[in-house]
């Protein structure tokens, strides 16, 4: 008696490849869409007192990390000149932000504080606010748009 031999035949197909030349387009003109909405904040720092030292400038778009440069969006230092300084922050979701800056002219890389509560070097919010106590990210609080957006903070000393 002969056996019966049976075929299996197999029913289900092998998910269909792409290139990678044409997935690597693909990823690149879904990422266009937020490239082309993302932001950039040019920041005009004015009457920085000297060259010593770095100026130091952080985002922020959530009130509860507001100040705290560790829990900042973005962090830009650079070396400060004497007079007026221009920083950008690229790549930025329009939005509610708010940002800080500090002359941080010993280089420790903190606003450094009289009593733990009085700067005793430059710093400067965004809107320039009047402050009384620790300042509130509602009060430096702005609307960045898609496309390049400015601002300028005024440094006190």
């Amino acid at each position: 008696m002969k056996q019966a031999q049976m075929k299996i035949r197999n029913t289900t197909t092998a998910p269909s490849r792409w290139p990678i030349g044409a997935f690597l387009l693909a990823c690149l003109l879904g990422t266009g869409s937020v490239i082309a909405d993302s932001g950039k904040l040019l920041v005009e720092l004015e009457n920085v007192r000297d060259d010593s030292g770095q100026i130091r400038a952080s985002i922020y778009s959530d009130p509860e990390s507001f100040r705290k440069e560790e829990k900042a969006l973005k962090v830009v230092s650079l070396p400060a000149r004497a007079g007026n300084i221009t920083l950008s922050l690229d790549g930025l979701a329009p939005g509610r932000y708010a940002v800080m800056v500090y002359h941080d002219a010993n280089n420790d890389q903190k606003l450094n504080l009289r009593f733990g509560m009085f700067p005793t070097e430059g710093y400067g919010l965004s809107n320039n606010p009047v402050v009384m106590g620790p300042p509130k990210f509602s009060e430096s609080a702005f609307d960045l748009k898609p496309g390049e957006n400015r601002i300028t903070i005024k440094i006190a000393y």
